[in-house]
């Protein structure tokens, strides 16, 4: 019907006028051309198809074909593009508002943490660090205590020079000082280097790199890194408020990790240039700040050439800071550093020390309730009461004596302080890591007689008491002499001098608790009542339960430390003092945590004066008699030797020598690790008088050069008698000389009870007794020994 009229829309002319709802009037529009009047059901389907496929296609931006609807009408095109304009709106919105959150969530959640996280004041973080043992002088080295995650020395960061300082800022963060302790552009610049390459400047600052090392920890992946860089840059941001940048740089320096086991500045100069921090030039200072990137991968020792571009790399940059001028950079040399097996040698404790620190940690730990965090984060200085003098005269007195000796032998040698108990000297081996044989449980053998004779004075029997010594069997048990001595009937003090097992048996018979009395009195003199490994001494069954007659001679173990210390009870006059090594202790902040020489030192009574002083009496002639071991100078001692037989044999297995003067209690013991026979150079057996002896006397006049000679009171009288019987020769026979004094090789000795009126003097009481003696002494040298030495 193109190009005619629409009968049905305009009507005829002839025919009638339909009536309207609405005479409203109306606009016809003009008829639209060469369209159908309706379009097909497939057209559309088709359309519908074709834009869907628009729409997978990426193309939904495309304009929409044209209406076939018949006038041209575009109204559902319209509709979509007000859909499509109403998403993008939404869209829109949704993006800032995801944008705002990400801005605005992470901004309020670091105010909230800045506000409400705690930043400790500085020197309040407390990191491990080196504690250092030292002599009494307060100075001499004799070992480290090093903590299990390295070498660390806290230092002042006025200590550190400020070309030190520049080179780690020139490392680490070159704008130290002017960042507020957290860099975005280092982030960024960390991240483009990762990514694309270039320097190797961190992007963490300084007082970030002080935060993860410090306070949370270094775990990177997964969201624990996340969480932990977030704590980070809070922290490192708040203590920028909080600290001086002079404060971050001294813990930062004294924190980081610069390789070989050194942690901090400190630690790291001397693992590398053996030298102190103070003492650092230009070149090693930079080279110890470029090592803190890759600290074992930079190490000299390890890539030198890639150690020495990024020296040159951190020299560069203190240029770059105005830290360093042109001409003075291209000066600079790489440095030379010392071997790495060098630098973890500085830190080993090596021969008698280690066993020295063995004792001093053990004090600290269980004496003083230092606790090992405490010891591992303080920096301790610890001052020993070891004195040099007399602890080199040990060494020494153990090297000469034992040189050309059995390998096989052992040996310990232990000095301490009566007046004090403070350690002087101890030698418990001569190796660090090894037994420490001044701690292990020895027999004794007759240097344990003193505590009879102490334990004899106590109940009133004096020194001239007369003891038989022949052989004797007592209870199906045959007590000898050793060499088959004897003094026939002689006093205690006689009997002491010449070791005579026979009458000192008998002597322990007579006390009023036989063995109990011994022990008690050894326990009263400083014996110890158990050590590790005996839980209870000088007890037969070991469970505390009394000891056999054997005590008296030395059967029981006891330690070199136990006999030092229970002599040096004696030498005091009857007054215990603890030995012990501590004599004071400071921190790193020089906090004063121990001091002995504030505490109470007064001792403990455990003897009276008169009973101490008479065993001394009887003790003073022995170092000379015992094969000539006096001291030098004729300075007085008191002294005992002791040997251990093995079993049934005529070989010996422990050799004794013990003895003080007023101002040093010695002991030394030798013997071999599994219990073998000990013999000399010269195939003989060792007796106490013989090697032990010999390192006793030279220990004690090297530590005892060049001080005042000593005496020891006057003993009071106890059972009649105030010290060592005076001798009084007998009536002269008729034409003869007088007998000779007692040990001289005559046939008699007579023995005069005395007492003492005034100090120093005494009078003959009652009549004098003649007996026979013994055989007499024998005389200096190697072979034979004095009977039972």
């Amino acid at each position: 019907m193109v190009g005619g009229q629409n009968p049905v829309a305009s009507g005829g002319p002839d025919s009638p006028r339909t009536p309207s709802m609405d005479d409203r009037p109306t606009s016809i529009l003009d008829p639209v051309e060469d369209l159908p009047l309706y379009r097909r059901d497939e057209d559309a389907v088709a359309a519908a198809r074709a834009a869907l496929e628009r729409d997978d296609e990426g193309n939904g931006h495309e304009p929409p074909p044209p209406s076939s609807r018949p006038g041209g009408s575009s109204r559902p095109p319209q509709r979509r593009r007000r859909r499509k304009s109403n998403g993008w709106k939404i869209f829109r919105r949704v993006m800032i508002a995801l944008v705002l959150l990400a801005l605005v969530i992470p901004l309020a959640t670091f105010a909230l943490a800045y506000s409400v996280v705690d930043i400790p004041k500085p020197g309040d973080i407390r990191t491990s660090q080196v504690s250092t043992i030292l002599a009494s002088d307060g100075t001499t080295e004799l070992a480290k205590v090093v903590p299990p995650d390295g070498n660390r020395v806290d230092i002042k960061i006025d200590q550190v020079p400020q070309h030190v300082r520049a080179a780690v800022m020139a490392a680490e963060d070159r704008d130290f000082y002017g960042n507020p302790g957290f860099s975005f552009s280092g982030l960024l610049r960390a991240v483009k280097n990762n990514m694309f390459g270039g320097d190797t400047q961190g992007g963490s600052t300084i007082t970030q790199q002080y935060v993860k090392n410090a306070m949370v920890g270094a775990q990177r992946a997964g969201l624990g890194g996340l969480t932990r860089k977030a704590k980070e840059i809070v922290i490192s941001t708040k203590m920028s408020q909080s600290w001086s940048k002079d404060q971050v740089l001294e813990a930062y320096l004294n924190i980081i990790y610069f390789g070989r086991g050194a942690y901090g500045i400190s630690a790291a100069s001397k693992a590398y240039f053996d030298k102190p921090v103070e003492q650092l030039t230009v070149s090693e200072g930079a080279l110890l700040a470029a090592l803190i990137q890759r600290p074992s991968r930079l190490d000299p020792a390890v890539d030198l050439p890639e150690s020495t571009n990024r020296w040159n790399w951190v020299l560069d940059g203190m240029v770059t800071i105005g830290a360093l001028s042109a001409q003075d950079r291209a000066g600079q040399v790489y440095p030379a550093t010392v071997p790495p097996e060098q630098a973890a040698a500085q830190n080993a404790t090596t021969g008698p020390n280690g066993l020295i620190k063995r004792q001093v940690m053990a004090e600290l730990t269980d004496l003083f309730n230092i606790d090992e965090q405490t010891l591992n984060t303080e920096g301790l200085q610890i001052t020993t009461t070891i004195d040099t003098k007399a602890q080199q005269a040990a060494e020494n007195a153990v090297n000469s004596t034992l040189q050309g000796e059995n390998a096989d032998l052992r040996t310990a040698v232990v000095s301490v302080d009566p007046r004090t108990g403070a350690v002087k000297a101890y030698y418990g081996g001569s190796n660090a890591q090894g037994l420490d044989y001044a701690q292990q449980g020895l027999q004794t053998g007759s240097s344990f007689k003193v505590f009879a004779l102490v334990a004899a004075l106590q109940q009133g029997i004096g020194l001239g008491y007369q003891l038989d010594s022949s052989e004797l069997t007592y209870q199906g048990i045959t007590i000898k002499n050793s060499e088959d001595a004897s003094c026939g009937t002689c006093s205690v003090a006689e009997a002491l001098k010449r070791s005579l097992n026979t009458s000192f048996y008998r002597l322990m018979l007579k006390l009023k608790n036989g063995p109990d009395d011994v022990a008690t009195a050894a326990h009263a003199a400083g014996i110890a009542e158990n050590f590790p490994g005996v839980s209870h001494t000088l007890s037969e069954d070991g469970q505390g339960g009394p000891p056999n007659n054997g005590v008296v001679l030395g059967q029981y173990q006891t330690r070199v430390i136990d006999m030092a210390s229970a002599y040096a009870t004696l030498a005091a006059s009857g007054t215990y003092r603890k030995p012990h090594f501590i004599q004071k202790v400071v921190n790193a902040d020089g906090q004063v945590l121990f001091d002995a020489g504030s505490s109470d030192n007064t001792g403990e009574k455990r003897f009276s004066d008169d009973v101490a002083n008479n065993a001394i009496s009887a003790m003073k002639p022995i170092a000379a008699y015992s094969r000539g071991h006096g001291l030098a100078g004729g300075r007085e001692s008191a002294a005992k030797t002791g040997t251990a037989q093995l079993g049934d044999t005529k070989d010996n297995k422990d050799a004794w020598m013990v003895g003080f003067t007023p101002s040093l209690s010695t002991a030394v013991w030798i013997g071999t690790d599994d219990g073998k026979p000990i013999r000399n150079s010269w195939g003989g057996p060792i007796y106490g008088s013989g090697l032990p002896s010999d390192i006793w006397q030279k220990t004690m006049n090297g530590a005892l050069d060049g001080s005042t000679k000593e005496t020891f009171p006057k003993p009071g009288a106890i059972g009649g008698y105030a010290g060592v019987p005076v001798y009084v020769p007998p009536p002269p026979a008729p034409n003869g000389p007088p007998a000779p004094a007692p040990g001289g090789g005559g046939e008699v000795t007579v023995i005069q009870p005395t007492i003492e009126i005034a100090p120093g003097i005494t009078i003959p009481v009652g009549p004098p007794t003649t007996i026979p003696v013994g055989p007499a002494a024998p005389p200096a040298g190697d072979v034979p020994p004095p009977p039972g030495q």
